[in-house]
């Protein structure tokens, strides 16, 4: 398999969007609470720079996937999306859950920050996975 680029982009574009719903749908306003955000504070921040950093860390992130599927022969939905799994429960979820709990951060704020990787993740491995490009 060789990376496909299309495919890296896609869902690092997916991953972004699901960003939008998660914090701007489901979790925004519990979230906002749980750090301390007030709404003034919120519409103070630079509107542009975040999403474009964002984004672009989305696209390394897809990329570090897509890596990490090839190798794995992760070549099917199911298999993309067990990376992402696999990547969030080794790596991701425990680095952040000890974070938390020395800062003694609210397990709740852990659980809407940490599992929209969580779900980004198997969302961008199933991308990566459904539209692999063969070698040539």
């Amino acid at each position: 398999m060789k990376t496909n680029y299309a495919a890296v982009f896609i869902a690092a574009l997916a991953y972004w969007l699901l960003g939008a719903v998660w914090y701007g749908v489901l979790f925004g306003a519990r979230w906002m609470v749980l750090e301390k955000v007030s709404v003034e504070q919120a519409k103070s921040m630079n509107p542009v720079v975040p999403y474009v950093v964002s984004f672009v860390l989305n696209i390394l992130i897809a990329y570090s996937l897509a890596q990490i599927c090839i190798w794995r022969n992760a070549n099917t939905i199911g298999r993309g999306a067990s990376v992402g799994v696999l990547l969030w429960i080794g790596f991701v979820g425990p680095i952040t859950f000890t974070t938390y709990m020395y800062e003694m951060r609210p397990t709740e704020l852990f659980a809407i920050n940490q599992f929209y990787p969580l779900a980004g993740m198997v969302l961008m491995g199933a991308i990566i996975g459904t539209w692999t490009k063969k070698s040539a």
